[in-house]
């Protein structure tokens, strides 16, 4: 009766909120940041060793490989000086190039909030100042990884707060770094905050609209990852960042998809999803997530709960969980069985 009961407010708040809000929700509603960032079109004008370069906004990542794999160094290093923004964010561009291409980026704002992000040793391997800002960034060697992970964060995660001090293992930098110290040397851990976020719990975090956007942009980041050579990778995807996953499986090659803090995945089971990778869900005793109705109406919430038997999710164990942010913080079960899951040893 529990759960009926809430099904039934979430129905009614749906129907207040389409019908006498519309108006207020397409006004206000954060707008996704989408297609290359600023300077493609001096990309595009441009040239390398004769030939036009690959357009930012349609060239497959494999086809941008093949690109900087036909030019030598110094052509390379050249347009990274030329076009930093462009380089720094082009899916099946060599790494390394991109980190500098990045650092410069950084430089170029003259942010004093962004400037940490071109500190010595950092991984920048993509950065888009517009709006709130994108920022992803690789914890550990990504040309060396035995296996790749990319988290995927949910609510309220962007450039502009990438850095602020949190909890320990929180947030999507907290959480990447976690993640490797547990998993190992021999594992890569990407922190993607490559999409446009909700801000707060509102009607954009009850709607799927920012997360489809969001899907295909991790689709071709994980194109990108398979263009250089990385490891076909594990994402770990957290609250809103799950509806993102489950929007994205059936176009990426991940080989896990781990949720966590999950409000839904936009599918009744796993059979939904149409994805050949295995998909694992955890909730915490504590987590408010557990409050939020599984339902799907008029365009709001996001459907089936990940962690329910029905559902067909591997569990993770998470009993020792606190809160809605805590999955990651060590000693904790959920982070042994996640770090497993990492380097391919869980069953």
């Amino acid at each position: 009766m529990r759960r009926f009961g809430r099904t039934l407010a979430a129905a009614a708040l749906a129907l207040a909120v389409v019908g006498g809000t519309a108006g207020w929700a397409a006004g206000d509603g954060v707008q996704a940041v989408t297609g290359p960032p600023p300077g493609a079109a001096a990309w595009r004008a441009d040239t390398a060793a004769g030939r036009p370069l690959p357009d930012p906004a349609g060239t497959p990542p494999h086809e941008v490989a093949r690109f900087f794999a036909g030019l030598d160094d110094a052509e390379r290093r050249e347009l990274v000086r030329r076009h930093p923004l462009t380089v720094g964010n082009l899916d099946g561009a060599p790494v390394t190039l991109r980190y500098e291409a990045n650092r410069l980026a950084v430089l170029a704002t003259g942010e004093a909030r962004y400037a940490s992000l071109a500190s010595p040793g950092r991984r920048i391997l993509a950065f888009d100042p517009r709006g709130r800002g994108q920022v992803v960034e690789v914890f550990g060697d990504l040309g060396r990884a035995a296996h790749v992970s990319v988290v995927v964060p949910g609510s309220d995660s962007d450039a502009t707060t990438y850095d602020a001090k949190r909890a320990p293992a929180t947030g999507p930098a907290g959480m990447a770094r976690s993640l490797r110290a547990a998993a190992g040397e021999d594992t890569a851990v990407i922190a993607w905050t490559g999409y446009t976020t909700p801000v707060g719990v509102g009607l954009d975090a009850a709607s799927g609209r920012l997360a489809e956007a969001g899907a295909d942009r991790l689709v071709r980041f994980t194109e990108g990852l398979d263009a250089v050579g990385a490891p076909d990778p594990v994402l770990f995807c957290h609250s809103y960042g799950s509806v993102v996953g489950g929007l994205a499986a059936r176009r990426t090659d991940a080989t896990d998809i781990v949720v966590f803090g999950s409000p839904g995945m936009h599918a009744d089971t796993v059979a939904g999803l149409h994805t050949r990778a295995r998909v694992w869900a955890a909730r915490g005793p504590s987590d408010w997530i557990a409050d939020v109705p599984n339902v799907r109406l008029a365009g709001l919430g996001h459907g089936a709960d990940p962690a329910s038997p029905a559902f067909g999710a591997r569990a993770v164990p998470a009993g020792d969980v606190h809160g809605h942010t805590g999955y990651l913080v060590p000693g904790t079960r959920s982070l042994a069985a996640f770090a497993a899951i990492a380097k391919g040893e869980a069953r």
